[in-house]
């Protein structure tokens, strides 16, 4: 039996093989898949099967892919397109006869107004109707999102957006990851639906504060109205489309969407999530 995860290039597929590691498992017994395997290099030096596996070109079958696998689903990055990638690989599951499929789904996927949910509220679908057993990881929001803002502020000491008073239960991606090894390599997990999020939910007037503290400079928190930050976002060069989709992320923060804490990642985990003044350390 094997730990399959896709999408090991990017950055939470990583870090899951990396918690894999740090939990024991045999590295034999893990395989790194992402279409940019020289990325992998070092992982396969500690004994790691890296392999090549891109999205958009699921073979009929795969060496690497078995009976019995536990198979990590990294949510694939390009909106639009992750309906039909991810059942190509739900598909390629069901060939190969994988004991489970763990699947990086968003918050309350298919009951919320978060715009980027019906992606995921559809694979999720997909694998509920394929007849494997499942585990949902509905993962909330990673802290590191707002590294850019971090940057921001740093140049300008303004924090703008247009979340109001929103608030956000968020924790570092490292913590997302290691719930992911857990519903790997544990039981228990079968057919579970697990809602994700850090322990404490912040607003923007407390990042800004903790910004202050991090960086060593006065950063106050500037409210946009949802045109006033869409304008904003053009002039700095950004284009219609993905300035739309980042001011409606907002407006679901400021309806309360991304706020809601449950308590579930830090039981998995077995410990509390990092908190904000933490992680915006590390990306300072």
């Amino acid at each position: 039996m094997s730990y399959v995860v896709t999408g090991a290039t990017g950055q939470l597929g990583r870090l899951t093989v990396e918690s894999l590691l740090e939990r024991g498992v045999d590295p034999a017994e893990i395989v790194a898949t992402g279409r940019s395997v020289e990325k992998l290099s070092d992982l396969a030096e500690r004994g790691v099967r890296v392999e090549r596996f891109d999205f958009d070109d699921v073979a009929e079958s795969v060496s690497w892919l078995g009976a019995g696998d536990v198979l990590l689903l990294v949510s694939a990055s390009e909106p639009g397109k992750r309906v039909p990638q991810h059942t190509a690989v739900v598909e390629l599951a069901q060939r190969s006869g994988v004991a489970r499929i763990v699947y990086t789904s968003a918050p309350a996927a298919d009951d919320t107004t978060l715009v980027l949910a019906p992606e995921h509220a559809a694979t999720e679908q997909v694998i509920r109707a394929s007849g494997l057993p499942f585990t949902f990881l509905r993962n909330g929001w990673y802290t590191e999102n707002y590294a850019a803002t971090v940057d921001q502020a740093r140049a300008t000491g303004v924090v703008a957006n247009s979340a109001g008073d929103g608030r956000i239960a968020s924790a570092p991606r490292a913590d997302f990851a290691e719930a992911a090894a857990v519903a790997l390599v544990t039981d228990g997990h079968d057919n579970a639906v697990y809602e994700l999020s850090g322990d404490v939910a912040w607003d923007f007037d407390e990042f800004a504060a903790t910004l202050t503290e991090v960086l060593g400079r006065e950063v106050s928190y500037q409210r946009l109205t949802p045109e006033e930050h869409r304008q904003a976002l053009l002039g700095a060069g950004i284009d219609e489309g993905t300035a739309g989709f980042v001011v409606a992320l907002d407006q679901n923060a400021a309806e309360g969407v991304l706020g809601v804490t449950t308590g579930e990642l830090a039981k998995l985990i077995g410990r509390p999530t990092v908190p904000l003044a933490a992680t915006l350390s590390d990306l300072a």
